[in-house]
């Protein structure tokens, strides 16, 4: 069923003032610390002035004016943020008053504002088991917003997640180095190598999205559950101790397996959940960033 375009555009305004209440100074500031551009570039040639480093005269200027000058370099600030996004069918769950979806866009329309206040680029991938949209890098607020617009619209489907192919396709369109916030549940297998090699090519955060339903079950008694992804329904008896501390010791054993993977890839993770506010994560994953860059200078 297609998604109602003026509910849409509802949902879209209010994630917009929601997102920019958060965004602050601080917030923009922490970004603009952590996240570099791509090196430096040529600025000017000026006049040598004593005290400068000899070893960046320009030899053929000074040649041709009798006068030594030097070369002047800036940082290439731009950079190019992309936002490999899944919407697969797991997305739409929540038990609360989100869905991992929605939170999704919150999250990505916070990141994506914050990255339009530094004039940088956005762009996205939306992902199932397949390229759902694609849109390239573009600067300004209206870029910003349409990634929102269209998180918000995929539609609700069974599809599965297949990250493998979403990376794959990033690393077919994206040849510069980028940031890339990977947002998904990684709800998938087989995946790792890919991202590895994602993350040796671009500055990748990895922000694991879930609902408290998916770690612990309730006592609720006979249940039925379905898999979002494959239509699969499975009766299940919530009642039962060792059913409930199964279910909770193996969500818990995956999310440590993950968590231990990214550490030691040196994938840097932005974990979220439906239930509680994400800006604080947000502000220590600049700060745990910036702390890094302070001691390896």
């Amino acid at each position: 069923m297609p998604i109602d375009t003026t509910e849409l555009m509802k949902r879209v305004a209010g994630i917009r003032i929601l997102t920019t209440r958060l965004l602050d100074d601080r917030l923009t500031g922490d970004y603009h610390s952590v996240f570099k551009g791509q090196g430096v570039e040529f600025d000017e040639v000026r006049p040598y002035i004593p005290g400068d480093d000899v070893r960046a005269i320009d030899w053929n200027v000074t040649a041709r004016t009798g006068e030594p000058h030097i070369k002047r370099f800036s940082e290439e600030r731009e950079l190019t943020v992309m936002f490999l996004v899944d919407v697969s069918g797991s997305q739409v769950f929540g038990s609360g008053s989100r869905t991992k979806a929605e939170l999704t866009a919150e999250i990505t329309s916070l990141l994506a504002l914050t990255a339009i206040r530094n004039q940088d680029k956005v762009g996205c991938v939306l992902f199932s088991d397949h390229i759902v949209k694609s849109l390239p890098p573009r600067k300004g607020r209206t870029a910003a917003m349409r990634l929102v617009r269209e998180v918000l619209a995929a539609e609700a489907t069974r599809d599965r997640t297949d990250i493998t192919s979403a990376i794959r396709f990033l690393s077919n369109i994206q040849k510069r180095r980028a940031v890339v916030f990977l947002v998904s549940d990684f709800q998938d297998q087989g995946y790792e190598r890919s991202l590895r090699a994602m993350a040796r090519h671009h500055d990748v955060i990895a922000c694991p999205v879930s609902d408290p339903r998916e770690t612990t079950l309730p006592d609720v008694g006979l249940v039925q559950l379905q898999d979002p992804e494959t239509g699969e329904l499975l009766l299940v008896d919530t009642s039962s101790p060792s059913i409930r501390n199964s279910f909770a010791a193996q969500a818990a054993a995956e999310a440590a397996t993950l968590h231990n993977n990214l550490r030691r890839w040196g994938i840097d993770s932005l974990e979220l959940s439906t239930d509680r506010p994400y800006i604080d994560e947000v502000r220590t994953l600049f700060q745990r960033r910036r702390a890094r860059s302070r001691r390896s200078a």
